[in-house]
């Protein structure tokens, strides 16, 4: 290891990672964003309903003649934005809760390692339908609180895993050794190191609800304050032989918005870094 990555407080000196996986998900968003502020998935033609794509309407129409592009653009911002928010909570609360335990170790460590397998055991895509079953009106808000429940779990079982091979490498035995405090240790030799395996889980944790929370919509409970990519293949069932486009638009829907968040979350890994050219 060299002085330069000692310093620094990295396990290796490779380069940093490649973000080739980021420019799709940033032209996915701003398509999207564009599509949804100038078509309305709120207007129906009636006239068009289950309409095949055309030029007008490029994926089709859907049920009341609903544009499907305008639905599924709507429906993926708003799926993106609830998972985003969920994985940031699930971030800022395991992540210090995983790192700190492993500091601590003792019975703190082990006591939440125990949480963890007992909130893992449990699907939340069930919590989730008990819980929204017995909500009269489910909205968004109600969504994200049924996540963050268990989103923060597998955060604090993988900062607690990498945090317990990191503080055994040699470079944070040496800040030890030359008196580094703990606090300056867990923040300028773990929390870097951890940062990079964190983004993965974050992409990984933000498609999970974009897939749950189309999952939840197409059984009948998901949100009722917008439109949903759940409501898309619920439509495309309904009309699988006379309008087959429709659920071909909502699975794809679905596929490409939750891969590009891990796309964009694997981006950041620092195992997906770039090799060095061949002189």
């Amino acid at each position: 290891m060299t002085s330069r990555a000692l310093s620094q407080g990295r396990v290796g000196g490779g380069p940093r990672p490649e973000l080739r996986a980021l420019p799709l998900a940033i032209v996915l968003a701003a398509a999207a964003l564009v599509v949804s502020s100038a078509r309305s998935p709120s207007r129906l033609e009636p006239e068009l309903s289950w309409a095949p794509p055309s030029w007008a309407h490029p994926l089709g129409c859907g049920e009341g003649g609903v544009d499907l592009l305008a639905l599924v653009a709507h429906a993926s911002l708003r799926a993106v934005l609830l998972a985003a928010c969920v994985a940031l909570v699930g971030f800022v609360v395991g992540c210090p809760l995983g790192a700190g335990a492993a500091v601590r170790r003792g019975r703190f460590e082990r006591g939440v390692a125990r949480a963890c397998d007992l909130v893992q055991a449990f699907p939340t895509f069930l919590l989730a339908l008990v819980v929204l079953s017995a909500v009269r009106s489910p909205s968004r808000v109600h969504l994200g609180l049924v996540f963050v429940l268990t989103a923060w779990a597998p955060f604090a079982r993988l900062a607690l895993a990498q945090t317990r091979v990191l503080r055994d490498q040699a470079f944070v035995e040496a800040a030890r050794a030359i008196g580094v405090t703990p606090a300056r240790v867990v923040l300028r030799h773990l929390v870097p190191n951890l940062l990079g395996v964190v983004a993965v889980q974050l992409g990984a944790a933000a498609a999970a609800v974009v897939v749950s929370e189309a999952a939840l919509s197409f059984v009948g409970f998901g949100a009722r304050d917008g439109v949903s990519l759940g409501v898309v293949l619920d439509q495309g069932v309904s009309a699988m032989l006379r309008a087959p486009h429709v659920l071909l638009v909502g699975a794809a829907a679905v596929f490409v918005t939750s891969v590009s968040l891990m796309a964009a979350g694997r981006a950041f890994d620092p195992t997906f870094a770039r090799r060095p050219r061949r002189k």
